[in-house]
């Protein structure tokens, strides 16, 4: 039995990966950290100082401002993290990575197998297709998201950016300009509206043709069951940062 402390339990995010658990008979949450209040099977402690539980792995989806105290418990007592929050600034992702070198951390912009799929589809169309084509990413998600472009936008920038040895550069708004497209650009585009659970299309437009690739969520139960997949696989392993394409070898 895998036990779970799930951070951010009393969020949405936190509620799907609770149904996931709730059918595995492999796992088990044992505590959870939220600031707020909601009945569980499982205590809830407000913060990680109050946690009294030493879980096999942590899962977070909750907010970026509880990132230090989140790795600091978990490099204290030796718990493996999957950090699922999106929205972390440059420093962050530093702290992230160098705790990596202290205990086993999964982190990617995005949880669900059929984005990180995109991910490499839209690598091997860069590296056929060339800088003959444009590059477009268009993202789209519900109105109560709070960071743009997504996570996952940016994910599949960087991924395709490293075909071209990161030569490209991405442009978010273009309403301001007057020139041309630039060939050595990915546009990158947000739509924010309703409840759009994360919608991703990557177009490569070239002389007479266009292709896209795209991904759906239809609920954020796709993301969920990622996260479980994540704490499945790095219960055991070695300090070191992983991401979905160590669970599926890209």
């Amino acid at each position: 039995m895998i036990n779970i402390l799930l951070s951010g339990a009393c969020g949405k995010m936190g509620n799907a990966v609770a149904r996931c658990v709730t059918e595995d008979d492999e796992l088990k949450i044992v505590a959870g950290v939220d600031r707020a209040e909601m009945l569980c099977d499982f205590p809830i402690y407000n913060s990680f100082d109050d946690v009294k539980i030493i879980p096999d792995v942590i899962i977070d989806f909750s907010h970026i401002s509880v990132l230090d105290s989140l790795l600091t418990f978990a490099v204290k007592n030796n718990v493996p993290v999957i950090l699922a929050t999106t929205g972390y600034s440059t420093e962050q992702i530093a702290k992230i990575k160098s705790t990596a070198d202290k205990i086993p951390v999964f982190f990617t912009a995005n949880m669900s197998l059929g984005v990180n799929l995109l991910c490499s589809l839209a690598k091997s169309a860069a590296k056929i297709l060339g800088s003959n084509f444009d590059i477009e990413i268009i993202e789209k998600h519900h109105n109560q998201k709070i960071d743009a472009p997504s996570g996952t936008a940016l994910m599949l920038a960087n991924a395709v950016n490293q075909v071209f040895n990161d030569q490209y550069t991405y442009e978010y708004d273009r309403h301001s300009k007057r020139q041309k497209r630039s060939k050595n650009e990915i546009g990158i585009h947000a739509i924010r509206g309703g409840t759009i659970v994360g919608e991703h299309d990557v177009i490569f437009a070239g002389h007479d043709e266009v292709i896209t690739l795209s991904h759906a969520a239809q609920s954020k139960e796709v993301f969920a069951a990622g996260a479980v997949k994540a704490a499945k696989f790095i219960v055991g392993k070695p300090a070191g940062l992983y991401d979905m394409g160590s669970i599926l070898n890209f």
